[in-house]
């Protein structure tokens, strides 16, 4: 077990919280987090691309000349790559490039880079945050008084939280995130993760529970 010092949204300490080992001092594998960066970026890949064979371009029904005798190379439509206006050989066409990992590789990665950024000390937990209303201008003044306003910061809560989630919409650089919803590509974009003591808990469960079932499976 390893121990994080948990403070307030004052920048005061307020105790501190046990986190498992095996989450938070993970060995670094930086080939597992490559390989879950590469699987969640080819889902935002649109995929539309394109491009008209000879099938698809418009024209070049009839033979442009006749196939013998004429002294020129025998030819059956003007619409074949070979000529200007014609269709594309082996060109692009729409498809899905998304490609999956197994769980147990992705948790992994996960792990990996937690480990990584508790390593860096780019790791806050703070004991809650909590908002009454929409405030934009309360979430700058908490990030000032714990000192991250000038980085990226990724806010990591247990739970929906409607206040805190559209308050820091329109910060640049400030993202917020359900643990449900917790990944390798947003951990490592924000130099800074600020995570509620709820969460930090939440997180346990979330992987070691994933962890369980795959030791379980062998």
């Amino acid at each position: 077990m390893a121990k994080l010092d948990v403070v307030t949204i004052e920048n005061k300490k307020a105790g501190s919280v046990d986190v498992s080992a095996a989450i938070f001092e993970a060995p670094v594998r930086l080939h597992l987090i490559h390989a879950e960066v590469r699987r969640q970026l080819s889902r935002r890949q649109r995929g539309t691309h394109g491009s008209k064979n000879r099938a698809a371009v418009s024209g070049g029904g009839k033979k442009p000349w006749r196939q013998k005798g004429t002294g020129r190379a025998r030819q059956g439509t003007i619409r074949a790559p070979q000529w200007a206006g014609g269709g594309v050989a082996f060109g692009p066409v729409p498809r899905s490039h998304e490609h999956s990992l197994p769980k147990k590789v992705r948790s992994a990665a996960l792990r990996s880079a937690l480990s990584h950024q508790l390593r860096q000390g780019s790791i806050t937990v703070v004991d809650q945050i909590s908002l009454d209303g929409y405030k934009t201008k309360r979430v700058v003044e908490m990030l000032q008084g714990l000192g991250i306003a000038d980085a990226g910061v990724l806010i990591v809560i247990e739970a929906a939280d409607p206040f805190l989630e559209a308050s820091a919409r329109n910060l640049d650089g400030v993202n917020v995130l359900r643990v449900a919803g917790l990944n390798v590509y947003d951990v490592l974009l924000h130099p800074k993760l600020l995570v509620t003591k709820a969460a930090v808990g939440a997180i346990e469960e979330r992987l070691g529970r994933s962890g369980a079932s795959n030791r379980a499976s062998k």
